[in-house]
């Protein structure tokens, strides 16, 4: 079999080096920093630890299909897997608060019917079914098949139907997630349940494609998990897996070329000068950094034809306070509040432009683990609090994050009794520090169908013969199950060639 050279070492990096390592490769992971994860890392201070990455895991079948695949231990032989239930509380503008029960439809629509009034879980409840459809139309194309060729073809089709209107007698299609909440669910707090979803992942409902219906769907079907002792662990015992595989790794060692060879990618050059020959090479790294990794070559990865990330435009990032707190959680904590932000479109504004100078309360995520291997002991809780805001603002300024820190903490007040009383200490991490050491920064969203290809993401193959792409920037995009997904499709191009037609 052939060498690997993988660059970086993310979850979808690792997940790919786990695969390929057992089809018989010999492979070997470059990171530039010290550890392994990409952005699912953890800061500790004072015996207090927060996962700084995703704090939640959706579809883990994702993972256990990579265990089960490299190895005879199962993922729960692992780490330890807990659901989460409720899977969320909600606390809406007007101070309607419901929690909603993990996977569990009825128990979803009574609670919302209850809280928000009779019919409102049943509109919950029929889009959900409706979503259903948007997931089974695109479940294979954008999760566990390669993209290319077929790009266009996703790029075109609109896999939310459409809805009849009873006045009209004709039916509506929705064409953003916006137009779901005014059009279907006809109430401003179901549309805030709804846009929450795609605001957790950088994404304006405004111009988000209605197949990101499915985001919400796959919570709802699939359930969303914890991992015992953080997300962290997760990373962990993927990389734990790999080298049980014989992957080797090398950290410290930064990329800085590809090797090219009769216009064939022949393996990687490294920071100290070294070259190293490869048969295959799989960059877990974004899409400027791959272009600048190919420069030299004249290759031009991202030409007319190509599915190519937009650069040119910023994307949010997740803003984040981590709390050490006096005193263990309450009995009935909840694991994930959600604070709705008290206006919604201004927050809607100023997602991806400038701060100016009238920054609002966003939509805040408070998220409780309540994780003994979190804290000192039970008298202590550590505590996250996130938002995802413009990568514009002027976080060069002091003042800027202490605002949005108080507005964090202001919200979070409506998640954890007692807050500011309870508070020792408290870390702060803007957007902009897309540092290697911590895993903050830029955020990735998953691709979604109908976005005339701007909601796809780069396809896992290259025009350059022997270089793969893997990872949150390529398909089927960012998140951790999609990270995942990269990893199987890379594996199957490498493993069985151009006619590997599906992951599993």
């Amino acid at each position: 079999m052939g060498r690997i050279a993988v660059i970086g070492a993310g979850m979808g990096a690792m997940a790919a080096a786990a695969r390929l390592a057992v089809a018989g490769h010999r492979v070997t992971v470059y990171e530039r920093t010290r550890t392994y994860g990409g952005g699912v890392r953890r800061f500790e201070r004072d015996g207090f630890a927060f996962d700084t990455g995703p704090g939640l895991l959706p579809l883990p079948a994702v993972y256990r299909d990579l265990f089960v695949k490299t190895g005879k231990e199962p993922l729960e032989e692992c780490v330890e897997l807990v659901q989460v239930d409720p899977s969320a509380r909600h606390v809406f503008a007007d101070g309607t608060e419901v929690s909603l029960p993990n996977a569990s439809r009825a128990g979803v629509v009574a609670a919302l019917d209850e809280a928000l009034g009779a019919g409102a879980g049943q509109r919950w409840g029929d889009f959900l079914v409706r979503a259903r459809e948007a997931w089974d139309r695109t479940r294979r194309p954008l999760l566990e098949e390669p993209l290319w060729p077929n790009w266009q073809v996703l790029a075109e089709r609109e896999p939310y139907p459409s809805v009849p209107h009873k006045k009209l007698l004709r039916t509506r299609r929705a064409g953003t997630l916006a137009e779901i909440g005014a059009w279907e669910l006809r109430d401003e707090r179901l549309a805030a349940l709804l846009n929450s979803h795609a605001i957790g992942y950088g994404l304006n409902p405004r111009d988000t494609p209605a197949s990101a219906a499915v985001l919400p769907y796959l919570e709802h079907a699939f359930g969303i998990w914890y991992v015992r002792g953080g997300i962290r662990e997760l990373a962990r015992a993927v990389y734990e897996r790999c080298v049980k595989r014989r992957v080797e790794f090398v950290f410290g060692a930064e990329v800085t070329g590809i090797l090219a060879e009769d216009g064939r990618a022949v393996g990687v050059e490294l920071a100290d000068g070294r070259g190293v020959d490869a048969d295959h090479v799989v960059a877990g790294v974004d899409p400027v950094r791959l272009n600048a990794l190919t420069r030299s070559t004249g290759w031009q990865l991202d030409a007319d034809g190509d599915v190519r990330a937009d650069t040119a435009v910023a994307r949010p990032g997740r803003f984040s306070v981590l709390l050490a707190l006096r005193g263990g959680p309450e009995a009935g904590a909840v694991h994930r509040t959600v604070v709705h932000a008290p206006d919604d479109q201004t927050e809607l504004d100023l997602l991806t432009a400038p701060g100016g100078d009238r920054p609002v309360r966003p939509t805040v995520t408070v998220l409780r683990p309540g994780d003994p291997a979190l804290r000192p002991d039970e008298n202590h809780e550590s505590v996250v609090l996130s938002a995802v805001l413009s990568t514009e603002a002027d976080w060069e300024k002091e003042s800027t994050a202490l605002t949005y820190t108080d507005f964090l903490l202001e919200a979070a007040e409506a998640a954890v009794p007692g807050l500011r009383e309870r508070l020792l200490w408290h870390e702060t991490r803007v957007p902009e520090q897309v540092t290697d050491a911590q895993g903050f920064g830029e955020i990735s969203a998953p691709a979604l169908a109908a976005g005339r290809g701007r909601f796809l993401h780069p396809a896992n193959t290259t025009r350059v013969p022997g270089l793969y792409r893997v990872g949150d920037w390529s398909h089927p995009g960012g998140g951790l199950p999609h990270a995942g997904m990269s990893g199987a499709l890379v594996a199957g191009l490498i493993v069985e060639g151009p006619e590997f037609r599906g992951s599993r």
